[in-house]
């Protein structure tokens, strides 16, 4: 079974968005971050995506259950 679709708490460098992908589909961190810096070149919306997915991917529950970090 995959990993749920959460920004995690740890190994974040900005919202934790990238993390988050590469836990859920299985590949490293520095990939997906590579694949996301790299897609930033192409037209798109790309920005706006991950603009979009900071505000709407739960952040993963800490011990305390709520989120403090941003």
């Amino acid at each position: 079974m995959s990993a749920p679709l959460v920004r995690p708490r740890d190994h974040r460098m900005i919202a934790g968005v990238c993390a988050g992908l590469a836990e859920r589909f299985g590949t490293s961190r520095t990939t997906m971050r590579v694949i996301f810096l790299l897609s930033c070149l192409l037209p798109g919306p790309q920005f706006l995506l991950y603009l979009a997915l900071w505000v709407l991917l739960p952040a993963e529950k800490g011990r305390g259950g709520a989120d403090t970090s941003w």
